[in-house]
């Protein structure tokens, strides 16, 4: 796209938190992209661009009034670690519970400078990670040290408060797992108010030899969002790591998330679900990169799409030619319950090794009408019946969800949002 169209948000360089010459990069970076078209083969079938440019003016004041029981009220119940709130992209340290702790950390990253923010996310690929490498203004910084378990989950809470109009915010996370060490960091998204917020996310997260990480992204948002995540997760030796999307709500929402599998015997889970319904667009570009030998990545998303919903899915797997001896297996797979919802597909494999088992594939059907007759005949409720099936269809997705809270919660959600929903 023209050059032109980099302005068209009316944006401008934030004060300079990371160093001055990455930022410039970044910025030369998507001057040059310019905001993606569907035109873009990366984006032919998410608009964002379109749906920005509707949106005549923005605001990215950080400023705001929200009292601490409106946020009470947007965590997750029973989950009492450390929790941060971004409000309009800038951390709120009274809103948020960080308490200083033995063995690790969690601060805001505008205070911190790990050495290598900025180089784990590859940002000339992509014209919002570029986008959020030049204007970021805060975010949350999470180092763990060597052999330490956090026991309790991190909460982030991307706040977006468009009560008094159109809302913008960028910003980041950096995770540093030491050696041996294990975390798990939730994501939780909510937009305040009938205006549109326009939020670009970019994590880092570097896990150290025998590391662990559990990553939830909970993207349910009853706002008019329009969400860009730009994830990249980089392991090492013996190091595992299991991730979860969960996609309910939002305007357009786009994910792209890559792992690095930089070592030997890694294990990745890679689950998403999106629940869509309305005009909800969802799409998730994965990437998972086998880059040494003996390792294992099991990559599932799901998708339910009602109404005029639509879905993308579009995931790639490479083998790289030193990465003997890998197991990937990829699959996606999609229940469209309205003539007017669509979804498109496209899983891919790109193998430089010999002595591998991989595979991947995609399905896109309707509900099994004949299931439905079976539990019908039984007694059940047109709406019950249907919700079970559909409960029964997503719950894979849930299955690597290893914190008992989490995975209540998500299940709680997944089964209120069917009935109400679907």
């Amino acid at each position: 796209m023209e050059t032109k169209n980099t302005t068209s948000l009316g944006l401008r360089l934030a004060s300079m938190v990371l160093p001055e010459e990455q930022r410039q990069m970044a910025w030369s970076a998507f001057e040059r992209l310019g905001l993606p078209t569907t035109r873009h083969e990366e984006y032919k079938y998410t608009p964002i661009t379109r749906e920005l440019e509707k949106i005549k003016s923005w605001s990215s004041s950080t400023q705001t009034n929200l009292e601490s029981s409106v946020v009470a009220g947007l965590g997750i119940p029973q989950i009492t670690g450390q929790r941060v709130v971004l409000v309009n992209g800038k951390l709120d340290a009274v809103l948020s519970n960080i308490k200083p702790d033995s063995g690790y950390s969690v601060r805001s990253l505008a205070t911190a400078n790990p050495e290598s923010l900025g180089t784990i996310h590859n940002f000339t690929k992509d014209a919002f990670g570029a986008l959020n490498t030049a204007t970021w203004t805060d975010g949350v910084y999470l180092h763990v040290s060597q052999g330490v378990a956090v026991s309790e989950p991190i909460t982030i809470l991307h706040l977006q408060d468009a009560r008094e109009g159109n809302t913008m915010a960028h910003t980041r996370l950096f995770v540093h797992v030491e050696a041996g060490g294990e975390a798990t960091v939730i994501h939780q998204t909510h937009t305040l108010g009938t205006h549109h917020a326009f939020h670009t996310v970019v994590d880092e997260v570097v896990i150290g030899n025998g590391g662990r990480f559990n990553y939830y992204k909970l993207q349910n948002d009853a706002g008019k969002s329009l969400e860009v995540w730009n994830s990249t997760i980089r392991q090492a030796d013996d190091s595992h790591v299991d991730t979860f999307t969960l996609t309910a709500g939002g305007e357009v929402v786009r994910n792209n998330f890559q792992i690095e599998i930089n070592g030997e015997r890694c294990e990745s889970h890679f689950h998403g679900l999106y629940l869509l319904h309305g005009r909800t667009l969802a799409d998730n570009h994965t990437v998972v990169d086998h880059q040494k030998p003996n390792s294992f990545s099991n990559e599932l998303y799901k998708g339910i799409l009602d109404d005029r919903s639509k879905g993308v899915f579009n995931g790639k797997i490479f083998v790289r030619p030193h990465a003997q001896k890998t197991n990937a297996y990829q699959s996606n797979r999609n229940m469209l319950l309205s003539d007017a919802a669509s979804v498109n597909t496209k899983p891919q494999l790109e193998i430089w090794a010999d002595d591998v088992k991989c595979s991947h594939g995609c399905t896109t059907g309707q509900l099994d009408e004949e299931a439905l007759f079976y539990l019908r005949s039984r007694g059940l409720a047109n709406e019950t019946a249907k919700a079970m099936l559909l409960y029964a269809f997503a719950a894979e997705t849930m299955d690597t969800i290893k914190n008992p809270v989490m995975k209540h919660y998500i299940s709680d959600l997944v089964g209120q949002r069917l009935q109400k929903n679907f």
